[in-house]
């Protein structure tokens, strides 16, 4: 009796991206005026203040952010339920929102999405975000959901490779990819310098994306070829949330633009040497940002030029540093700038200390 051959892998490509952000939007001078009337500023230090007025008046990359708050005078409203309940109320309409903006992009149908793969590490809900983005969007209640958390701002790619897993296995056709941090949510002030310039940085958002397993001829394609991952433990402490007072508290040190810069490379260079390419062979860079010393960093180490991370400054300089869903910011932006074709770098990095790359093939 012969054997049955099985069927060959299936490929990955990016049939759809969606973006979602609160509709109030705040510049860094707005931000700043309502940290110095609130009652927060009398409670920290002289020190805190310096820092606070020099990140947010000096160019730190940052013009503006979105903020799931009606008022900058809510996001000084810190406590265990105030910031729960902020996060149930936006985290869910942010995800869908995103996700139904790729699912028309891609020109799919809710019944055609096999899988949804949600990431966040802002907030926590059981039952998991992925139900309500179900809900929201009427998925088939036979979808295969998977809720993924505490990968802080690098989750975007692993989020992404599972959906590539489950397409190279033959689980489903379609998988829905959604990262969503309502960083707002996650508000925690003290005198520490990197718990301050987090509240600086950070704003609320969400990105989406479609990967199919074959292409659509009538939309530019953009196919999933190779990816990698480096975590480094050693390195855990110098990024990441801690629990304190029933709230997140964010860890954030003065290692990260180099720790950021040096695994980016090494992403970068394991893929590219196992497709025989070079630094100077891609033509697009989508980038998390991290901050304007994290994307200083990049420029250095790579090496690549200014013009290189134009739709990570862009986008960071607008909306901040969303955390897990920068990326799909930035995909958005290439796309609709559209960015060459050619050889494209996907790389988000974060707590971990974890850094993840995709090499992506974008047609004309």
């Amino acid at each position: 009796m012969l054997a049955t051959a099985s069927p060959p892998p299936a490929g990955a490509y990016l049939r759809g991206v969606g973006i979602a952000a609160p509709p109030n939007r705040y510049t860094k001078a707005e931000c700043l005026a309502a940290f110095e009337k609130s009652g927060w500023f009398s409670r920290l230090d002289t020190r805190s203040h310096f820092i606070a007025r020099t990140v947010l008046q000096r160019d730190n990359g940052i013009e503006a952010r979105r903020l799931a708050i009606d008022s900058l005078d809510d996001v000084f409203s810190i406590d265990p339920n105030t910031l729960a309940q902020r996060f149930l109320r936006h985290a869910p309409t942010l995800a869908a929102e995103a996700a139904k903006k790729a699912l028309f992009e891609s020109g799919l149908e809710s019944a055609d999405i096999g899988a949804v793969v949600v990431s966040t590490c802002t907030g926590y809900l059981c039952p998991g975000l992925s139900g309500y983005v179900v809900e929201r969007l009427g998925l088939r209640a036979d979808v295969q959901a998977f809720d993924l958390v505490g990968q802080g701002c690098a989750a975007a790619l692993p989020n992404l490779q599972l959906g590539r897993a489950l397409l190279a296995a033959n689980a489903c056709e379609h998988v829905l990819s959604v990262c969503v941090e309502v960083c707002s949510a996650a508000m925690y002030l003290d005198n520490d310098p990197g718990v301050l310039i987090s509240a600086c940085l950070f704003g609320d958002g969400a990105g989406a994306a479609i990967l199919s397993c074959k292409p659509v001829a009538s939309q530019r394609q953009i196919e999933w070829i190779d990816s990698t991952s480096l975590i480094n433990p050693i390195e855990r402490k110098a990024l990441m949330f801690e629990s304190r007072d029933g709230m997140l508290r964010n860890v954030l040190t003065r290692a990260v633009p180099a720790l950021a810069a040096t695994d980016a490379h090494r992403v970068l260079e394991t893929v590219l040497r196992r497709a025989d390419l070079h630094t100077t062979d891609v033509s697009t860079w989508i980038m998390h940002a991290g901050g304007r010393d994290v994307l200083l960093a990049l420029e250095r180490e790579l090496p690549i030029s200014v013009h290189d991370l134009r739709y990570s400054k862009a986008i960071l300089r607008e909306y901040g540093n969303l955390s897990s869903a920068f990326v799909y910011f930035v995909l958005d932006a290439a796309l609709r700038g559209q960015a060459p074709a050619g050889w494209w770098w996907l790389s988000s990095f974060g707590a971990g200390f974890s850094c993840h790359g995709a090499l992506l093939r974008a047609g004309p």
